[in-house]
């Protein structure tokens, strides 16, 4: 379990009752996969009792409403592209400390995890707990990531990166003992476990063992240029970088915590998964997860994955499908033996506009920054027909903020600006200044152009066009006429970066159901890729080398009450900032939401157990399956 010394007590696991104390005999009484009974047989692999590790975590399927399942079978699984291989990763959610799926902090492939103050975190390995190859892991695991990676000039040239810098400091590194590490900082670091808990997590932990061949520091540079040769680099640190990625698992030499790990090398157009004979989670009865044998990825174009999930090619199918392709996809339940479930997404508004604080136009940028302008686009939005028109009136019409879910909910986060009122709309452009108009009624610029807004898009999704299709006729009405451009996603966010893009169509806050211990990041400028002000976000991510701080005072109070909330340790503290932030960020209308709480269809083969009839499905903080955990899914001869 996570302790934490302070006021906030202990944190318990959604799945945590009276902690099991299953007994060694019962593992090794237990079953064994018959996918590993050749390699049992024949000695290359020992039996459960010596794979997992002294003290697995013991996952209580009956605590959460499931059914504990039996060993067996293979799963299809449509992606978009080779890079999509990270959805093993994402999915498979094995991490240092996770969220359950009441979000609450979990220790994972820690056996345990001791917080002092947000400053002190002490982690404790599982004994025996093994990487994928069989090898020990160990403190030396952690010394190396932190001494031979992260410190290191070569593959760390911009230095430690910011999410371990408290106070602008790098953490203090301890091994206290073979299964026993310490990180401390002077200041509070609240955000350290949200990172380890993340889809793309803080990378803490590499298999030194086998990583050590590729590092200048352990092998021979005679050695190091024929491994570069081999993998087809020119530099030690490329090819360190390259056999080192966990979020992207495509080298399948590459030893793994994850319940799959990948048998196939890149390039291909099937990637196949195998269960990971080491895995550190077991059910109550002593049964070794994960249940499934393998995982198939079947590389295909993402605009026809839905038409393929339809046609009965996917065992367990979210990504490249949406709620427009729903109708579709649940008649295939006619014609195949799968099931379609209504999941809920957590993004803060399934599409939304973002205006770019930061657009070159110099005019442009002008109107873009003055609150009343972006209060009247919102306001001329007609949500309700978007809502019924795209959702079938199933979604809600919202501001883009959090969910009813979230603890840090408040509807009129959801109600600012967001009702429909044309004559508010029209009010407010008149007193930014636009009351020009043309013979057909369009508004002008001061300097005599069309106020014609160009909304760019990825153009990966129709959903979007539908939408802007809709947004077009609203926005007529008060004289602002709308165009819609697509481009691929790298051209889209560089031209973004580069002030070329006026607005654009993503989706809304990534994380729609947080709680006051994930980070409110999202709320202010602090990355280069939020497309509302990349510029702004670019100088808080590279601590003010690049980019250039915020002019509006109110994108400034963000950042402000963002590094205010880095600094404080106490629950209630961060709750406020949270709220104060929330609240700026609605009233600004720093991203312009339409509909949140649309519905995700979630495809799977009628024999698939334990997959919730509902859900909450996003990237962060639920990782798509992640915190439902996967490894407990099972296929079984009934329907579920």
């Amino acid at each position: 379990m996570i302790k934490r010394r302070t006021t906030l007590g202990l944190l318990a696991s959604a799945i945590a009752l009276p902690r099991l104390m299953l007994p060694r005999d019962a593992m090794a009484a237990g079953t064994e996969p018959e996918i590993l009974l050749e390699k049992i047989t024949a000695g290359t692999l020992p039996p459960m009792i010596e794979r997992v590790p002294k003290t697995p975590r013991i996952v209580n399927l009956a605590a959460m409403g499931r059914t504990p399942g039996s060993y067996g079978g293979s799963i299809r699984i449509l992606i978009g592209s080779q890079k999509d291989i990270r959805a093993m990763f994402i999915n498979g959610y094995a991490r240092l400390v996770g969220y359950d799926e009441k979000l609450s902090f979990q220790p994972d492939i820690l056996e345990a995890c001791e917080v002092e103050g947000e400053k002190v975190f002490t982690f404790r390995i599982r004994e025996g707990h093994r990487w994928s190859d069989g090898s020990p892991l160990t403190s030396e695991d952690f010394r190396y990531t932190w001494e031979d990676v992260v410190l290191n000039e070569d593959l760390r040239k911009g230095g430690v990166q910011q999410e371990l810098l408290a106070d602008g400091k790098p953490p203090r590194f301890e091994v206290l003992d073979a299964r026993t590490v310490r990180y401390s900082w002077d200041a509070p670091n609240p955000d350290f476990l949200p990172n380890l808990a993340a889809a793309l997590p803080l990378i803490l932990l590499l298999p030194a063992a086998y990583m050590k061949q590729f590092h200048k520091t352990y092998q021979t540079e005679e050695q190091l240029k024929t491994f570069m040769k081999k993998y087809r680099v020119k530099k030690w640190v490329d090819l360190h970088i390259k056999m080192s990625r966990q979020n992207r698992p495509d080298n399948p030499d590459l030893p793994t915590l994850d319940p799959w790990q990948n048998t196939t090398a890149s390039p291909a157009e099937q990637f196949i998964f195998d269960r990971n004979p080491f895995f550190h989670r077991v059910d109550e009865n002593g049964m070794q997860l994960p249940y499934i044998d393998r995982v198939v990825l079947n590389v295909s174009t993402p605009g026809i994955i839905a038409a393929k999930t339809g046609g009965g090619e996917a065992d367990l199918q979210a990504q490249n499908i949406d709620f427009t392709d729903y109708a579709f996809i649940k008649d295939s339940e006619k014609r195949y033996p799968v099931k379609v479930k209504l999941w809920k997404r957590t993004q803060g508004s399934r599409v939304a506009l973002l205006p770019n604080l930061n657009y070159g136009d110099p005019v442009w940028q002008g109107l873009l920054r003055d609150v009343r302008v972006r209060r009247a686009l919102s306001l001329a939005i007609d949500r309700r027909e978007i809502n019924m028109v795209a959702f079938y009136g199933l979604g809600k019409e919202s501001a883009d903020t959090v969910l009813p879910e979230s603890p840090l909910y408040k509807p009129e986060y959801a109600a600012a600006w967001s009702q429909h009122d044309t004559e508010q709309a029209n009010r407010l452009l008149d007193e930014a200044g636009l009351t020009g108009r043309n013979e057909d009624g369009m508004r002008l610029l001061p300097d005599g152009r069309l106020a014609q807004i160009v909304v760019e898009t990825a153009g990966e999704s129709t959903l979007e066009t539908d939408v802007l299709e809709l947004v077009t006729d609203h926005w007529a009405k008060i004289g602002i006429p709308l165009f819609i451009k697509t481009s691929q996603r790298e051209v889209f966010r560089n031209r973004t970066m580069g002030g070329e893009i006026m607005m654009s169509m993503w989706l809304g806050l990534p994380n729609g159901v947080p709680t006051a211990d994930m980070s409110p990041s999202p709320l202010a400028p602090s990355t280069d890729d939020q497309l509302q002000w990349p510029v702004w976000g670019m100088h808080y991510l590279s601590l003010g080398q690049f980019g250039h701080a915020p002019e509006l005072p109110e994108a400034q109070k963000l950042v402000d009450l963002l590094k205010e909330w880095r600094r404080t340790a106490d629950n209630a503290g961060r709750t406020r900032i949270w709220h104060e932030m929330l609240s700026i960020y609605t009233d600004q209308v720093y991203s312009i939401g339409m509909v949140n709480a649309t519905l995700q269809p979630i495809l799977h083969t009628s024999r698939m157990q334990n997959v919730p009839e509902h859900g909450l499905y996003g990237f962060d903080p639920t990782c798509f399956f992640g915190v439902y955990m996967p490894d407990t899914f099972w296929l079984g001869d009934k329907v579920s």
